[in-house]
């Protein structure tokens, strides 16, 4: 049989019509949107002011949420992880960032993901599938759900495992669930969607018509260095990707954050400097330069604290706005989706028989 599909997944203004059909009136469906989104009830017998009737008829056709929680981890310095577990057995990561008055939640779009890029551990078993607005929605409750009583969501960042615009439907609908006052009421200028850059689909996303922040996964200042880094986005030449970002600042009035992962020994030299300044050049953005986060079985590491203060300053020295973001929740492999590889090791260590 097929799993009954989550309130979660619904849009938010299915819900009045969905009370509607079910005999009740339109304050009825409201009452059940806040109850999915704001007050974040997990089973029907939570909704304590919906009548039974509606209540058990709602149970025979839907769930409430899809996901449940298979692991959580948290490092001494507050990042928190957790793996979700969904109803097709998949899972798929999520991550809080807590910083100052901050709590930033890092949202995954995809299982697996079609990118490749060589240095992260979300792609290492390629796309899987795509998650429904509920899943990506859903992520966000969990966190909320886990923070103590007068702490918030303040900040979403869809950078997780995936690429978000290869899911853009349901990524639109999560955006708006997530924005809207009727949602969980997030301001879009605190929403920020990280892509490695296909200039038709962030065109999509700039006539969404909301001020949500984007973030460019660069990692290279000319193409074939590009290609050989992310191969499933270096096809795209980069004058049609900067292209594009110039349209999306045109477009939303947002600057674009460029992501720039630095790697020993393949794009953190003074010429890799050099280039990005002369690719960025006179284009209103920010750089975050991020050291590689290292991955279990991958070739990758961290260039020296002297090389990356050097690639900083050649860039600002050419005015481009830069700072350094060290990954966070390296002790609980926070990053690069290998918190759910590694805990999906674990459980298949445990359930395999012994020879």
């Amino acid at each position: 049989m097929r799993p009954l599909p989550a309130l979660t997944d619904l849009a938010l203004d299915a819900f009045e019509p969905l009370a509607d059909e079910l005999g009740e009136k339109a304050f009825a469906g409201r009452n059940l949107m806040r109850w999915v989104f704001q007050r974040r009830a997990r089973s029907f017998d939570a909704m304590s002011d919906l009548s039974k009737r509606f209540r058990d008829a709602l149970a025979s056709r839907f769930v409430v949420r899809r996901t449940t929680i298979a692991a959580d981890r948290a490092d001494p310095g507050g990042t928190r992880a957790w793996v979700l577990k969904l109803s097709d057995g998949k899972s798929i990561e999520t991550v809080l960032i807590p910083e100052e008055d901050r709590r930033t939640v890092c949202v995954s779009t995809q299982v697996g993901c079609p990118v490749a890029c060589v240095f992260c551990a979300s792609g290492l078993e390629g796309l899987i599938r795509n998650l429904t607005p509920g899943e990506i929605v859903e992520q966000v409750l969990h966190v909320q759900d886990a923070l103590p009583e007068g702490e918030a969501v303040t900040n979403i960042v869809v950078m997780g495992i995936g690429e978000p615009t290869m899911n853009l439907s349901a990524l639109a609908q999560a955006l708006s669930t997530w924005n809207d006052p009727r949602g969980l009421g997030i301001g879009a200028r605190r929403i920020t969607i990280s892509t490695v850059g296909y200039p038709q689909r962030m065109d999509r996303l700039a006539a969404l018509n909301k001020e949500y922040g984007l973030a460019i996964s660069l990692h290279a200042p000319r193409q074939e260095l590009r290609r050989e880094l992310v191969p499933n986005a270096g096809q795209v030449p980069l004058p049609e990707l900067m292209a594009a970002a110039r349209r999306w600042f045109a477009t939303t009035g947002r600057r674009v954050t460029f992501e720039y992962v630095l790697i020993a020994g393949k794009n953190a030299s003074e010429r890799e400097a050099r280039e990005l300044s002369a690719l960025l050049q006179g284009f209103p953005c920010h750089v975050n330069l991020i050291p590689v986060n290292p991955v279990d079985g991958l070739p990758y590491t961290r260039p020296s604290p002297d090389a990356i203060e050097r690639f900083k300053a050649i860039l600002l020295r050419a005015g481009i706005d830069a700072t350094v973001r060290y990954p966070r929740g390296d002790g609980i492999a926070a990053a690069c989706g290998q918190l759910r590889l590694r805990v999906e090791a674990e459980a298949e260590a445990i359930t395999t028989p012994r020879a």
